[in-house]
């Protein structure tokens, strides 16, 4: 009889099928990443920031050697030093930024996309972690640190503001910024953070407090929590960060920290999909994950002798939706490290619908037991594709919840805590903030209550 895995050896057996994506779907000559799977894909700067953190997750797993993740690591900031930056429509980036998506050879813009602060920020992160990984004093690694530092160093967050307080969302040289900006809760976390960090053209405390003040703080399903739809929303951020312990001054008005408050929306997805309020198939208390992903649209089809409308990729979210029976296991999974207890026993509620049978890189990114499809072993719509941004979260999330690696790199990364101290983070691990820094948000002290969820693994 065959001895069924243990918990630890399902969870590493989960990361090694995902993170084989950025070994097999990456240019080893400049790094890209591909967006997908589909089959002429561009690379997507997201996507190259998560492989650039998982890479130091893969060499202490075994997943990838040292020496190969230091060459990968090597080529793709070598090749973002290089790239063009300017205002021709073919280039890779400007001021610092770079496109959304890239052409996987070439490495110029993509698609006529934008030039994105958000994807941006994400690969800065992974730029980051590269920098905080590898710290030896060989050549290779000298040099990831300094190119790390460079590139970080160069983005131009004040041009990125346009003459406002809170961000841009993006910019493209045929039309100039994009007329919308980072304003209320989101993935939006890590950029203002980095954006307070930076050494050179940081954005001053007053924009992270603009920000915040676009917040909503709502009640779902009996769990008060600073509000976003999406899941997704409520974990990128911590992919780099250790909230635990830690709050800004929002925060300290609610007596919570951001660790605790993606907890909170976890359970409240759960509780959605054990309501189903649209009785879509399949959702409960063990299959649940609502959030920005692939669907099985556009599309309309006849269910129960209703026409349902399905959608494509969107961002799908709880409880207001958009909401058409797609589930992500993936969002689940970055869940890992705020609900363990409820999150574990969806993976293998996940693992009885046969999601990695057959399935390249672990989990079929998405799945909908409502609409018609798939094969007689899963006989309902999947997708066909993964994608680069759904594979980085779950490596990454499972391994801060197995060992807290990228957190513990993190800590050690100097623009990220000046990011968190100009912010008016303070507490836990980070401390008080610095009593010289004059122009962070002051800090508050006496607002400090206990926290719900700082302990919370």
């Amino acid at each position: 009889m065959k001895k069924s895995p243990s918990r630890s050896d399902k969870l590493e057996e989960i990361q090694r099928q995902t993170f084989d994506y950025f070994i097999h779907e990456v240019n080893n000559l400049n790094g890209l990443v591909a967006d997908t799977i589909e089959k002429g894909a561009p690379a997507s700067i997201a996507a190259v920031g998560l492989a650039l953190s998982a890479y130091p997750v893969g060499v202490e797993r075994g997943f990838i050697t040292r020496s190969n993740a230091i060459k990968i690591t090597l080529a793709t900031l070598r090749f973002f030093r290089k790239s063009s930056q300017g205002t021709e429509v073919d280039a890779t980036g400007y001021k610092g930024f770079y496109y959304h998506f890239l052409n996987m050879s070439t490495g110029k813009r993509a698609w006529k996309c934008e030039l994105s602060t958000v994807d941006t920020a994400i690969l800065l992160a992974g730029m980051l972690v590269a920098a905080a990984y590898f710290t030896g004093g060989t050549p290779a690694e000298r040099e990831i640190r300094s190119l790390s530092e460079y590139l970080y160093d160069r983005a131009d967050w004040q041009w990125a503001a346009n003459s406002g307080l809170t961000v841009a969302m993006g910019w493209n040289p045929e039309n100039g910024f994009l007329p919308y900006r980072w304003q209320g809760y989101d993935e939006a976390l890590i950029l203002y953070l980095l954006a307070l960090g930076a050494p050179r053209f940081s954005l001053s405390p007053e924009s992270y407090a603009a920000w915040t003040s676009t917040y909503n703080w709502r009640k779902v399903y009996d769990h008060e929590f600073l509000y976003s739809g999406p899941l997704f929303t409520h974990q990128i951020s911590h992919i780099w960060t250790d909230f635990r312990g830690v709050q800004d001054y929002y925060m300290r008005t609610k007596s919570i920290d951001y660790f605790e408050n993606s907890r909170r929306a976890t359970y409240a997805q759960r509780q959605y999909a054990i309501d189903n309020p649209l009785g879509f198939k399949g959702y409960g208390e063990n299959c649940w994950g609502i959030t920005a992903c692939l669907g099985p649209g556009p599309a309309t089809r006849k269910i129960k002798g209703k026409n349902c409308q399905f959608f494509g990729y969107v961002g799908r979210g709880i409880p207001d939706g958009p909401d058409d029976g797609t589930l992500a296991p993936w969002g689940v999974i970055a869940s890992l490290p705020f609900a363990p207890e409820i999150v574990l026993p969806a993976i293998d509620h996940f693992d009885t619908l046969n999601l990695r049978v057959s399935n390249t890189y672990g989990f079929k990114s998405t799945f909908n037991a409502t609409f018609p499809g798939g094969t007689a072993r899963s006989p309902y719509w999947h997708s066909p594709f993964h994608c680069g941004l759904n594979q980085g979260p779950i490596v990454l999330m499972i391994e801060n919840f197995r060992s807290g690696l990228l957190w513990r790199l993190m800590r050690q990364c100097p623009p990220l805590v000046r990011g968190l101290h100009r912010a008016g983070f303070a507490g836990g691990w980070l401390g008080p903030c610095p009593s010289n820094d004059r122009d962070a948000i002051p800090a508050r002290r006496d607002d400090f209550q206990p926290l719900g969820g700082a302990s919370r693994r």
